[in-house]
C-alpha cells in the first residue's frame, strides 16, 4: 500500500472529522428555552359555567395596566402596594356591599352551606405594558387568595393552608375559587 504524504486526508477520514465536530457541538451546545409562567388552570366546573349575559358587572374585578405601567382599578388609579388588599376586600366581600360580588350557597365538605363569591377578577393590559408590572400585578391578586386562603385555613383548622392535607386544601379552594380571567393585550394607551 503506498503512503500518503503527511497532511493529506482522504475523503473518508475528513467525512469522519466533520461528523465528529458535528456531534461535539450539539452536545456541548446549549439552547434556550422560553419555559413561560408556570400556571395550573382551574379545573372545569360546568355549575360555574355562566354566559357573558349573565354576569353582573359587580361580579367582575377589573384591573387594567396601562402602557405607563399605571394601574387602574375600576377605573381608579391605584398604586401596586394597595391592590393586594383592595383585591382581598372584593374576594371576601365581608360586609355583602352591594358594589361587591354577589355570593351563592354552595356545600363544602368541611363548611357545610356556605356563601361562596362569585367574583372574578379581570386583569387586562395594554401592549405596551412592562413584562415586569404585569407579574407584579399577577402576583399581588394571587397573594391576595393565598392569604384569604390562609387565613380561613387558620380559623377553621389552626394551621396554614400549606401545612393542611389535599382534601382540606380543595375545601378551602372551593370556598374561595381562584378566577382570574387574563384578556388579550389591546391598545389602551396611556402616554
Amino acid at each position: 500500500m503506498p503512503k500518503r504524504p503527511t497532511g493529506q486526508f482522504s475523503a473518508a477520514s475528513m467525512a469522519d472529522i466533520a461528523f465528529l465536530l458535528l456531534i461535539f457541538f450539539l452536545v456541548a451546545t446549549t439552547m434556550d428555552i422560553d419555559t413561560g409562567l408556570s400556571r395550573q388552570m382551574p379545573p372545569y366546573n360546568p355549575d360555574q359555567e355562566e354566559s357573558k349575559d349573565q354576569i353582573k358587572e359587580r361580579n367582575v374585578y377589573v384591573v387594567l395596566i396601562n402602557s405607563s405601567d399605571q394601574i387602574l382599578v375600576e377605573g381608579i388609579p391605584m398604586d401596586v402596594h394597595k391592590l393586594r388588599e383592595n383585591a382581598k376586600e372584593f374576594i371576601v366581600n365581608p360586609t355583602n356591599k352591594d358594589n361587591l360580588p354577589e355570593k351563592r350557597p354552595t356545600e363544602i365538605d368541611y363548611f357545610g352551606e356556605v356563601m361562596v363569591s362569585k367574583g372574578i377578577i379581570s386583569l387586562q393590559n395594554d401592549r405596551g405594558t412592562s413584562y415586569g408590572m404585569y407579574i407584579k400585578v399577577q402576583n399581588e391578586l394571587i397573594a391576595a387568595y393565598n392569604e384569604v386562603r390562609s387565613e380561613v385555613a387558620m380559623q377553621k383548622f389552626g394551621r396554614h393552608y400549606g401545612d393542611l392535607p389535599e382534601d382540606k386544601q380543595d375545601a378551602i379552594k372551593k370556598y374561595y375559587p381562584q378566577i382570574i380571567s387574563e384578556a388579550e393585550p389591546k391598545n389602551i394607551g396611556g402616554n
